[in-house]
């Protein structure tokens, strides 16, 4: 996934080691299907993990590529939550 990387070293500062879970919808599937002319389907739901110092960023890249962000939860909220 995009985000994996983004995980190494962040966790050396205070903002860096906190994680959010952004959940997102619509995105579409790549560039070249941007280019095309007639309607495809999108993807439903995407979750994504992004560290707190990447979030404004990830918010500007999930907008270019046509997804609308439905959720952004702290990780540890949902880690804590048994189902």
């Amino acid at each position: 996934m995009y985000n994996q990387g983004a995980f190494e070293g962040a966790a050396n500062t205070e903002s860096g080691s906190r994680i959010f879970v952004y959940e997102v919808v619509g995105l579409r599937q790549s560039e070249e299907t941007a280019q095309i002319n007639y309607p495809i389907r999108t993807s439903g739901s995407v979750f994504i993990r992004v560290p707190y110092d990447r979030m404004n960023q990830e918010m500007g890249r999930i907008t270019r590529l046509g997804g609308t962000i439905v959720s952004i939860k702290p990780m540890n909220a949902i880690q804590k939550r048994k189902w």
